[in-house]
């Protein structure tokens, strides 16, 4: 996460919106930062449940985080909901790179991009080795590349 430029909604490719609580902002009254990484979670597992109509929890090979991050370029918060842009840098063999970006009023640049790296595991096995991801999430998240 390198490049400083602030990225705006033509940056990505599915949305989400995401309703915001009041419990969500801080003593400071801007959104605790332990919520932007909820939201991303949310908008990444949405977007997966969805577009391969399956529990995804329930596959033998599983998606876990194994990165996280985010640039922050303006507060948010309580009470406007957030939309969620998601895009994918690179979908591996066993890994996909999303960025989501979030945006809320009508601003067009995000005040905040996030990074979220699942890595595929196998589920089955107590162990937990480095899979390949099933087609089905692959076909999910092909449409996603930039």
């Amino acid at each position: 996460m390198t490049d400083r430029t602030r990225p705006t909604r033509a940056d990505y490719v599915a949305w989400r919106t995401i309703t915001t609580r009041w419990r969500d902002d801080d003593a400071y009254g801007h959104l605790n930062n332990a919520t932007y990484y909820e939201m991303f979670d949310t908008a990444v597992n949405a977007h997966l449940y969805e577009a391969t109509g399956v529990d995804i929890r329930k596959l033998p090979q599983i998606g876990i985080v194994a990165e996280t991050g985010c640039r922050y370029f303006r507060e948010i918060g309580f009470p406007a909901p957030v939309e969620a842009g998601l895009v994918c840098d690179k979908v591996g063999t066993s890994s996909v790179v999303y960025r989501i970006g979030l945006f809320q009023g009508d601003s067009d640049e995000a005040a905040a991009e996030g990074r979220f790296v699942h890595v595929y595991v196998d589920d089955t096995d107590p162990a937990r080795p480095v899979t390949p991801m099933p087609d089905v999430i692959r076909t999910a998240v092909s449409p996603l590349l930039r």
